[in-house]
């Protein structure tokens, strides 16, 4: 008999490599305080793999699973379809079993935008934002759909940064420019939303400041932070002592699991438990 046989539904996470994930301990946290027959299990699945992983989702009827790097772009041509944020971003993080067809999502985005919405309606606000990886292309699109009217990319390579700013004026619609990062940047006054999309300031490299002229943010800037770990990162601080409303990283850790176990389910779980499961994991 197979030692998941009384279980409901298996969820997992295919990671390369799968190191410590904060993600599995928060998700199992989920399911154990709501008392849910599921599991989330964690896999190091390799990039020639990565088919053959899928197939075997496929043939024990997972629920679905959620994708790390190097797996986000590579994993779609093994999938039966996309949403619509995922369509755009090109990228998927997050795969769920609707009927017989696994679609793929990507959470990422959403995840930020859940706590954005808890502070501030992004409709009709100007959003600057760094970096332009897959986190800042994440949020860059999900903010877009949510009605932002502009977003500056700042980035310190201008092709990359380029090619996202294309894609959100191309493909959302939202106002897309890109501007120059070199020193120390100056915020426009007419920013509503500023967010760290970038790694600096990342464990263990937590001294790391971003170079932003911090006597351009003003007190009616909200602040964010892409960073879960440190929790409370320099930028934060910084922004804070200025009067700034802020947001760290954990809060779109822990939302876009959320928004991930409600795909796979079909339930709301309390985002409390699983901040405070971070919390204790990372030692935050």
């Amino acid at each position: 008999m197979s030692h998941v046989s009384f279980l409901k539904e298996i969820t997992a996470s295919f990671a390369q490599p799968a190191a410590e994930n904060p993600t599995v301990e928060m998700i199992e946290a989920a399911y154990r305080h709501h008392e849910l027959p599921w599991r989330y299990v964690n896999f190091e699945v390799a990039p020639e793999s990565l088919a053959d992983a899928v197939r075997g989702a496929r043939a024990m009827r997972f629920a679905g699973f959620n994708c790390s790097l190097p797996h986000k772009v590579a994993v779609i041509e093994h999938l039966d379809g996309l949403g619509e944020s995922a369509s755009i971003m090109g990228a998927v993080n997050c795969v769920v079993r609707r009927d017989s067809r696994y679609i793929g999502e990507n959470t990422d985005g959403k995840g930020f935008l859940k706590s954005l919405r808890e502070k501030i309606d992004p409709s009709g606000k100007t959003m600057v934002m760094f970096g332009a990886g897959g986190a800042a292309r994440a949020i860059g699109v999900e903010v877009a759909l949510a009605g932002a009217s502009r977003i500056v990319v700042v980035n310190r390579d201008p092709a990359r940064g380029k090619e996202l700013v294309q894609l959100l004026n191309e493909q959302t619609p939202a106002d897309a420019d890109d501007s120059p990062w070199r020193g120390e940047f100056t915020v426009p006054a007419t920013a509503d939303i500023v967010v760290n999309a970038t790694s600096i300031g990342l464990f263990p490299n937590t001294d790391a400041k971003i170079a932003v002229d911090l006597e351009s943010l003003k007190p009616t800037m909200l602040i964010a932070d892409v960073i879960p770990n440190p929790l409370r990162t320099n930028f934060v601080e910084a922004a804070e002592k200025r009067g700034c409303t802020v947001i760290d990283g954990l809060g779109m850790l822990v939302n876009q699991g959320v928004i991930s176990i409600k795909y796979w389910t079909g339930i709301d779980v309390e985002p409390s438990i699983m901040r405070q499961r971070v919390v204790d994991v990372l030692g935050l």
